[in-house]
């Protein structure tokens, strides 16, 4: 019996309103109200509301049979309220079936796990207990931020008393291992993996409406021929991926909503298919070995690692001083402050940094509503700089006129040089990239540069033509080639 894991990522991340450098002390409300409803009211329409009564019509029509699960996030979470209430009551109508899990993660949907295990503890407790407020069901697994997962990391999730776990099923951790089986953290054997099918995933969330891919039209009857077609041996198909992957990044338009009805209908026809929840795979089915994972991955990009976050300058200064605030945070003890960080904390903030090229960069700019990374970095700076002084002010770390002044330059020129190393760097690698290739050259050889022709000689030489000599003429006539021939020399070149 083969075992189908259907989960769904649900976030929608906080927009900063533009904050420019001057609004520094002036205002500390820094959220683009009219740009958050608008998103969120559009992707409730296209996709939330039309996917939850997808997913009711299934459970009504397959009862036990159908199972999935979600893990929403904090920050969705207060969206929903503010702005789509009708959200939640859809996702609390599906909680009440008995057929859904909802998963743990942390509240801000944050990075927190890669710099402050204080934090990540705190965060995941409070999207726990507003699970349970709001759904009527605890959290018994738990999925991080973007799939990220170490084994220290696994270590905390199991020592906070969570029995299993979502991650990335990742080329360059398994190497010739499926992650098609259970797996356990090498730290704490505890602690059950379940790892995406990032393949099987991606055809649905990434290539479904693309007319250039070979399987393009995808449907339900042939996905569920791909799975069928599997290694009879393996255990669990685990499909994971983003819940606005149904109206949002594949259009109603599309089938998507089509495949989606469909798709479970087509599994089950095949008996030795089920569908079970992450809490079912962990209870139902034995690990086969340890997962060793000594360095953080994710589900991002074809790397699978943390640099859609954390691969640049930009996004590790504004990294290490959000959370360099820490302390001060805590000791204010101002609820609003709290809050406001946890804001900051959203891993979003950090992906609009970035300055990855080629495939994975078009997919960042996608998602990006600055022109630019470096205008990303601009803003979130500026919106932080004005939260630092809050802190500092409410903890009672003044600075004098003269000396908040020369910091804020002396912050904007460190924010300068840095974009300014980061053009330079990209520079650098346009013109690496423009740079031509010429023919016979090693890789590593400068070629000699063309020399001019001398305008002087060219212009004695157009004016006095060599005279020929009867012994000259007598030899060009001798080696003279037929025009045929010379033209069929030509052809084969």
């Amino acid at each position: 019996m083969k075992t189908i894991c259907l989960y769904f990522q649900v976030h929608q991340p906080f927009r900063f309103r533009r904050f420019r450098f001057f609004d520094i002390g002036e205002s500390s409300y820094y959220y683009d109200d009219y740009s958050n409803e608008s998103i969120m009211k559009k992707v409730a329409g296209r996709g939330y509301l039309p996917a939850n009564q997808v997913m009711l019509e299934l459970i009504e029509k397959y009862g036990e049979r159908f199972r999935v699960a979600w893990s929403v996030s904090g920050i969705a979470l207060d969206q929903f309220e503010l702005y789509a209430p009708e959200v939640l009551e859809s996702f609390r109508k599906l909680a009440a079936t008995g057929q859904v899990e909802f998963l743990a993660e942390t509240y801000s949907h944050s990075l927190v796990s890669l710099a402050d295990p204080e934090e990540f503890r705190a965060q995941v407790a409070e999207h726990s207990e507003r699970i349970e407020a709001l759904f009527g069901v605890k959290p018994v697994v738990f999925r991080n931020t973007e799939l990220v997962y170490s084994d220290d990391i696994g270590a905390m999730v199991a020592d906070m008393g969570y029995r299993a776990m979502l991650t990335e099923g990742a080329k360059h951790i398994l190497g010739w291992k499926s992650p098609n089986y259970l797996y356990y953290n090498a730290i704490n054997p505890r602690l059950k993996l379940l790892l995406k099918n990032y393949k099987l995933s991606d055809d649905i969330a990434f290539r479904f409406s693309d007319r250039g891919w070979g399987e393009w039209p995808l449907t339900a009857e042939k996905y569920a021929g791909w799975l069928k077609n599997l290694d009879k041996n393996e255990e669990v198909i685990n499909l994971f991926m983003d819940y606005e992957t149904f109206g949002e990044h594949q259009w109603a338009e599309t089938g998507i909503f089509e495949f989606l009805r469909a798709l479970p209908g087509e599994i089950l026809r095949h008996k030795e298919f089920r569908f079970a929840t992450p809490s079912e795979v962990a209870s139902d089915l034995e690990p086969v070995a340890a997962l060793n994972v000594p360095y953080p991955i994710s589900w991002a990009d074809e790397e699978r690692d943390l640099s859609a976050w954390l691969g640049n300058d930009m996004q590790n200064e504004a990294f290490t001083k959000l959370y360099g605030l820490k302390e001060m945070v805590k000791k204010s003890n101002d609820p609003k402050i709290l809050t406001d960080w946890r804001y900051l904390q959203v891993s979003d903030h950090f992906y609009y940094m970035s300055t990855k090229f080629f495939s994975d960069g078009e997919v960042h700019k996608y998602f990006n509503p600055y022109e630019s990374p470096y205008d990303a970095f601009i803003n979130y700076m500026n919106v932080l700089s004005d939260f630092a002084n809050r802190v500092k002010e409410a903890v009672g770390v003044t600075e004098t006129e003269k000396e908040l002044l020369q910091r804020k330059l002396k912050e904007k020129d460190e924010q300068v040089e840095k974009l300014q190393a980061e053009i330079n760097e990209l520079l650098e690698k346009r013109r690496l990239i423009a740079t031509p290739v010429v023919e016979g050259v090693e890789d590593d050889e400068t070629p000699e540069p063309v020399k001019a022709p001398n305008k002087a000689k060219s212009a004695a030489s157009a004016v006095k033509p060599r005279k020929k000599t009867a012994a000259a003429g007598k030899t060009a006539a001798k080696n003279k080639k037929p025009a045929s021939s010379s033209s069929k020399s030509a052809g084969k070149r």
